[in-house]
């Protein structure tokens, strides 16, 4: 863990680097998913995620907060302009949670052709195994890695003598704290309670529907597998091979179809060998797109995520059991519910209290860590404490209220407005 008491890395330990990749639905003036193909090959940094019409904008690393959601929006008015000039005119939906589908027919696969072929070829295997409409959903997934120059700092400190060992075996223990943690990032950043009748009755478009959930995506009825993944937290290559058990078993077919709220990553194209090699930083998969600003993430909730993981990383390693890992699962679920109250999260020491009450306390231990790294730190754990006291402060209970009647028109609007804002009109 990291050394947050020694004055040479506690001045260090928010020092490190962001990335953000956030995935938006094209749709037409009507609300319904567009049908044209992807404009933007020239661009590394918008891509298609698994359908044609779904965007994914990806930013290059930032070194705070603030410089990331600045990337995120640079890169977001380049997708506005070019769909303000289409001869139809698009936007970008707002949401997670997608507008009217008619069928899957309104979900293309993304197609890629050559040397990306398999693209294509993987995304058709997740087509028939989960169904578009559940590819429908879309998120933001935030990328974090330690400042070289903290970790450095650190393994000065330590009796490793090897400090690719030593960053790797951080990561690992920081991703093994993630898993009983990391449920509260899905409690703050819950954006997406309310979704339109035609995903769950095929031709029914046009009603309201809320099914007692504050994220769709991160419930039990989004992306998780077909069963409750258990992983080895020992070491990065235990940590890989324990992914690929999945893969020869069957349960999976490729390692990036693991779908878990948190997940290391190596330099470049993720795969497993690369893993073990070195790992590069941890990504957070859990983000719902806010509507609520602009950008899709509150820069709070990105200063959160960091201040969450140094947390982590600095306080004691925990053991974690096979029904540990079970139960995190559920935890991860039942920080997706609306009413906060009602649900539990059960700790592996056997503590089990309201998800309202458990972060809270979370928040308790944070704040008296963070002691003395100034208002801003302290403003952002206020702002995420009063999301707990009062859930007229949650996204969800906003949009709900917001948005719970007239979904999608009221969805097309925003999308306009967001728009305009963008280009200036």
């Amino acid at each position: 863990m990291l050394r947050a008491n020694h004055p040479q890395v506690r001045a260090l330990l928010l020092k490190g680097n962001f990335g953000l990749e956030k995935e938006s639905l094209r749709i037409d003036g009507g609300g319904f998913l567009a049908q044209t193909p992807a404009h933007f090959a020239d661009n590394v940094h918008i891509v298609r995620d698994f359908s044609e019409n779904q965007v994914e904008v990806n930013t290059e690393i930032a070194a705070t907060p603030q410089a990331a959601v600045d990337l995120l929006e640079s890169y977001t008015a380049q997708v506005q302009k070019t769909l303000r000039h289409m001869d139809e005119r698009e936007y970008l939906w707002p949401f997670s949670n997608p507008p009217y589908i008619r069928s899957e027919r309104d979900i293309p696969i993304a197609q890629y052709t050559g040397a990306e072929a398999s693209k294509t070829v993987y995304r058709e295997y997740l087509s028939d195994r989960y169904g578009r409409y559940k590819m429908a959903f879309s998120g933001i997934h935030l990328n974090y890695s330690f400042a070289d120059e903290l970790l450095r700092a650190d393994f000065a400190l330590s009796d490793c003598q090897d400090f690719d060992r030593y960053r790797d075996d951080l990561y690992v223990m920081l991703a093994k704290k993630s898993v009983i943690y990391g449920w509260i990032l899905t409690a703050v950043m819950a954006a997406s309670p309310v979704m339109d009748s035609s995903f769950v009755e095929k031709g029914k478009i046009g009603g309201e529907l809320f099914q007692g959930l504050a994220t769709v995506r991160c419930s039990e009825l989004g992306y998780w597998n077909f069963f409750a993944p258990i992983l080895d937290y020992s070491s990065a290559e235990a940590y890989a091979d324990s992914i690929q058990q999945y893969v020869d078993s069957g349960l999976i077919r490729y390692p990036s179809e693991l779908y878990y709220p948190i997940r290391l990553k190596p330099r470049g194209d993720y795969g497993l060998q690369a893993l073990k090699e070195g790992i590069s930083h941890i990504e957070l998969r859990m983000v719902d797109l806010n509507p609520l600003v602009r950008a899709g993430i509150d820069v709070r909730d990105v200063l959160f995520s960091q201040l969450l993981l140094v947390w982590m990383a600095s306080t004691p390693d925990e053991v974690l059991t096979t029904k540990d890992q079970v139960q995190a699962v559920q935890n991860f679920k039942n920080a997706a519910h609306f009413d906060l109250k009602t649900v539990k999260i059960v700790m592996p020491n056997g503590d089990a209290f309201s998800v309202v009450k458990t972060a809270s306390k979370v928040i308790d231990q944070m704040e008296a860590f963070y002691e003395g790294f100034g208002p801003e730190v302290a403003e952002c754990l206020e702002f995420q404490r009063a999301k707990f006291e009062n859930p007229e402060n949650r996204y969800a209970w906003k949009i709900r209220h917001q948005f719970g009647e007239g979904y999608v028109a009221r969805g097309l609007e925003l999308a306009r407005q967001q728009q305009a804002s963008y280009l200036g009109e």
